[in-house]
Protein backbone atom coordinates (compact mmCIF):
# COMPACT_ATOMS: atom_id res chain seq x y z
CA UNK A 1 0.00 0.00 0.00
CA UNK A 2 1.68 3.37 -1.09
CA UNK A 3 0.70 6.24 1.52
CA UNK A 4 1.78 10.09 2.44
CA UNK A 5 4.44 9.99 5.77
CA UNK A 6 4.81 11.86 8.57
CA UNK A 7 8.44 11.40 10.12
CA UNK A 8 10.28 12.51 13.52
CA UNK A 9 7.20 12.14 15.30
CA UNK A 10 7.56 11.91 18.88
CA UNK A 11 7.47 7.59 19.98
CA UNK A 12 5.17 9.09 22.95
CA UNK A 13 2.78 10.31 20.80
CA UNK A 14 2.82 6.95 18.10
CA UNK A 15 2.04 5.47 21.53
CA UNK A 16 -0.60 7.42 22.64
CA UNK A 17 -2.40 7.15 18.84
CA UNK A 18 -1.62 2.81 19.25
CA UNK A 19 -4.00 2.57 21.92
CA UNK A 20 -6.92 3.09 19.55
CA UNK A 21 -8.51 6.79 20.47
CA UNK A 22 -8.69 9.39 17.75
CA UNK A 23 -5.66 11.54 18.58
CA UNK A 24 -4.95 15.39 17.00
CA UNK A 25 -1.38 16.48 16.61
CA UNK A 26 0.24 19.38 15.44
CA UNK A 27 2.95 19.54 13.12
CA UNK A 28 5.67 21.95 12.26
CA UNK A 29 8.02 20.84 10.42
CA UNK A 30 7.95 22.10 7.16
CA UNK A 31 8.20 18.40 5.39
CA UNK A 32 5.38 16.88 7.20
CA UNK A 33 3.15 20.08 6.62
CA UNK A 34 4.10 19.98 2.92
CA UNK A 35 2.83 16.18 2.85
CA UNK A 36 -0.31 17.08 4.95
CA UNK A 37 -1.25 19.48 2.55
CA UNK A 38 -0.78 16.78 -0.43
CA UNK A 39 -3.48 14.74 1.42
CA UNK A 40 -6.81 14.47 1.70
CA UNK A 41 -8.76 13.20 4.52
CA UNK A 42 -11.31 10.47 3.79
CA UNK A 43 -12.19 7.41 6.10
CA UNK A 44 -10.20 5.34 3.68
CA UNK A 45 -7.48 7.48 3.34
CA UNK A 46 -3.93 5.97 5.23
CA UNK A 47 -0.86 8.15 6.44
CA UNK A 48 2.09 6.55 7.75
CA UNK A 49 3.57 7.80 11.16
CA UNK A 50 7.38 6.98 12.47
CA UNK A 51 10.03 8.66 14.75
CA UNK A 52 12.73 7.88 11.79
CA UNK A 53 14.04 10.94 10.62
CA UNK A 54 13.09 11.62 7.06
CA UNK A 55 16.80 11.86 6.46
CA UNK A 56 17.25 8.03 8.04
CA UNK A 57 13.70 6.67 7.13
CA UNK A 58 14.42 3.37 4.45
CA UNK A 59 12.87 -0.38 3.79
CA UNK A 60 12.78 -1.78 6.63
CA UNK A 61 11.86 1.04 9.23
CA UNK A 62 8.79 0.56 11.25
CA UNK A 63 5.91 2.92 12.04
CA UNK A 64 2.11 2.91 12.10
CA UNK A 65 -0.58 3.53 9.58
CA UNK A 66 -3.28 5.56 10.28
CA UNK A 67 -6.70 6.95 8.65
CA UNK A 68 -7.16 10.77 8.05
CA UNK A 69 -10.21 12.15 10.25
CA UNK A 70 -9.52 15.81 9.54
CA UNK A 71 -6.78 18.16 8.64
CA UNK A 72 -6.23 22.04 8.95
CA UNK A 73 -3.23 24.10 7.78
CA UNK A 74 -2.97 27.67 9.50
CA UNK A 75 -0.71 30.47 9.87
CA UNK A 76 -0.19 31.75 13.07
CA UNK A 77 0.97 35.62 13.34
CA UNK A 78 3.77 35.96 16.54
CA UNK A 79 4.85 39.57 17.69
CA UNK A 80 8.18 39.39 20.30
CA UNK A 81 8.95 42.14 22.26
CA UNK A 82 12.37 42.80 23.86
CA UNK A 83 13.34 45.60 25.88
CA UNK A 84 10.21 47.29 25.70
CA UNK A 85 10.97 49.33 22.29
CA UNK A 86 12.48 46.92 19.80
CA UNK A 87 9.59 44.35 18.32
CA UNK A 88 10.29 41.30 15.96
CA UNK A 89 7.08 40.18 13.63
CA UNK A 90 7.13 37.01 12.38
CA UNK A 91 4.72 33.90 10.86
CA UNK A 92 4.58 30.47 12.04
CA UNK A 93 2.85 27.66 9.21
CA UNK A 94 1.80 24.45 11.18
CA UNK A 95 -0.96 21.73 10.14
CA UNK A 96 -3.27 20.03 12.29
CA UNK A 97 -4.19 16.45 11.80
CA UNK A 98 -6.52 14.14 13.40
CA UNK A 99 -6.06 10.62 13.21
CA UNK A 100 -6.94 7.00 14.30
CA UNK A 101 -4.73 3.99 14.50
CA UNK A 102 -4.55 1.59 11.61
CA UNK A 103 -1.99 -0.85 11.87
CA UNK A 104 1.76 -1.25 12.37
CA UNK A 105 3.26 -1.17 9.68
CA UNK A 106 7.07 -1.56 8.09
CA UNK A 107 8.42 0.22 5.27
CA UNK A 108 9.17 -1.01 1.47
CA UNK A 109 10.31 1.81 -0.06
CA UNK A 110 10.53 5.33 0.08
CA UNK A 111 9.84 8.40 -2.49
CA UNK A 112 11.00 11.62 -1.83
CA UNK A 113 11.98 14.08 -4.48
CA UNK A 114 12.93 16.72 -1.77
CA UNK A 115 11.83 19.30 0.92
CA UNK A 116 9.05 21.07 -1.38
CA UNK A 117 7.82 17.92 -2.18
CA UNK A 118 5.69 15.45 -0.12
CA UNK A 119 6.66 11.79 1.60
CA UNK A 120 5.47 8.93 0.01
CA UNK A 121 6.17 5.40 1.02
CA UNK A 122 5.13 1.90 0.17
CA UNK A 123 4.38 -0.02 3.37
CA UNK A 124 3.20 -3.67 4.19
CA UNK A 125 1.03 -4.05 7.08
CA UNK A 126 2.56 -6.34 9.64
CA UNK A 127 1.45 -8.91 11.50
CA UNK A 128 2.02 -10.15 14.71
CA UNK A 129 0.93 -13.33 16.31
CA UNK A 130 1.06 -14.97 20.17
CA UNK A 131 0.81 -18.20 21.03
CA UNK A 132 -1.26 -18.94 23.64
Amino acid sequence: MRCAALTGIAPEVIREIKSGRPRTIELQSTHNIVTVADVDPAPDTHLFMTSTDIEDLGPGDTGICVFILSSTISMKRIVEFSHGSFYEERERMSARVQVKYCATSVVKEVFHKGMCSPTTVEVMKSSCYHAG
